[in-house]
């Protein structure tokens, strides 16, 4: 075999193999980014979306934040105005996870055919404590 041919080999095996690595670590890491219509949508055309872990984006309903500090439990709503459905939560959540105002949510979890959503992990955004403040004139102060 001349040395060419050994090194074309070589680097297919080589590229193959990290190609094979990235795949594989997209594959075991991606999450899908969805709002609740979204995913409501994607569990009725295909029902291998319940039970698949992922990542919901919406506000929390008004009044629908129950919390058991006995067991660390908290159960909630949420909704992006089209498609409401419960969550539940054993953890600690944000101070700004509050029945307050309006509160925009990520949860992290599984989608259950029981139309729960069982999340993993709660992040409350709290976007009008980091907006830039403006001044008359329309500059940032």
């Amino acid at each position: 075999m001349k040395p060419g041919t050994r090194f074309a080999l070589g680097a297919v095996v080589i590229v193959g193999a990290v190609v094979l690595l990235i795949s594989e670590g997209v594959k075991a890491t991606g999450t899908y980014f969805l709002t609740p219509t979204q995913l409501v949508e994607k569990t009725t055309a295909d029902s291998t979306f319940y039970n698949l872990g992922l990542k919901v984006s919406a506000k929390v309903v008004r009044g629908s934040i129950s919390r058991d500090p006995s067991a660390r439990r908290v159960d909630f709503k949420i909704s992006d105005g089209g498609q409401t459905f419960p969550v539940t939560y054993v953890g600690d959540v944000p101070d700004t996870f509050t029945d307050a105002n309006d509160i925009d949510v990520v949860v992290e979890g599984k989608f259950g055919r029981d139309h729960v959503f069982h999340a993993t992990d709660v992040i409350a955004k709290c976007g009008s404590r980091y907006e830039a403040v403006w001044d008359a004139q329309g500059k940032k102060a």
